[in-house]
C-alpha cells in the first residue's frame, strides 16, 4: 500500500482497555471478503443470494458458496473483479450451494471434474474419485484446491484416481 491510500478493512473486535479502545482490523478475515460481496453485489444485499459458507487463503484463494433461489441470478464478473482489485489479485472461485454433502463437495472441487463422492455424514469425511487426468487439478497446487474444499464443506476430502 502507498501512504494516503484508502483502503478497506473488517473490524475483527473492539476492546475497551485501561489505555483506551483497542480495535483490532484484519483483510485476511474470511468475513472481509463477505463483506464486500455484500457491499458489492446488490443480489446479496437484498437477500436474493445467500453466501452460505466461505473458505479462504488470504493473499491467494477465496472460495465461496452461495445459493439462491432465482435461477436467473449471477455474479456479474465486472462486480467479482472489483473485489478482485480490492484484494490485490486473488482468485475467487463461486460455487453453487447444495444441501447435498455429496453434490458440494463435487462443487468445491471445481474446477475439476468429479466421477464418484462417497459420503459419511457421521465421521464428516468424503472419499473423491476423479479421472486421472484431473488428479493434480482436483488437488490443487501444494493441495490448496484440496484444502480449501475442506474448509469450505466441513468434510475431510480424500481425493483418488479412478
Amino acid at each position: 500500500f502507498k501512504p494516503t491510500e484508502h483502503i478497506k478493512l473488517y473490524v475483527v473486535e473492539v476492546k475497551d482497555t485501561t489505555k483506551g479502545p483497542r480495535i483490532t482490523v484484519s483483510r485476511s478475515h474470511p468475513e472481509f471478503v463477505k463483506r464486500l460481496f455484500e457491499e458489492e453485489v446488490t443480489e446479496i444485499q437484498d437477500g436474493t443470494v445467500e453466501i452460505r459458507s466461505i473458505a479462504r487463503e488470504a493473499g491467494s484463494r477465496t472460495k465461496m458458496a452461495v445459493s439462491t433461489d432465482n435461477p436467473n441470478v449471477g455474479i456479474n464478473g465486472s462486480r467479482v473483479n472489483a473485489i478482485v482489485e480490492e484484494l490485490r489479485g486473488e482468485k475467487i472461485d463461486i460455487i453453487n450451494w447444495s444441501d447435498s454433502p455429496a453434490v458440494l463437495i463435487e462443487n468445491a472441487l471445481s474446477p475439476s471434474k468429479v466421477i464418484s463422492v462417497d459420503v459419511d455424514e457421521e465421521e464428516k469425511t468424503a472419499s473423491v474419485v476423479v479421472p486421472q487426468d484431473q488428479l493434480s487439478l482436483a488437488i490443487g497446487k501444494e493441495g490448496q484446491n484440496a484444502r480449501l474444499a475442506a474448509k469450505l464443506t466441513g468434510y475431510k476430502i480424500d481425493i483418488k484416481c479412478e
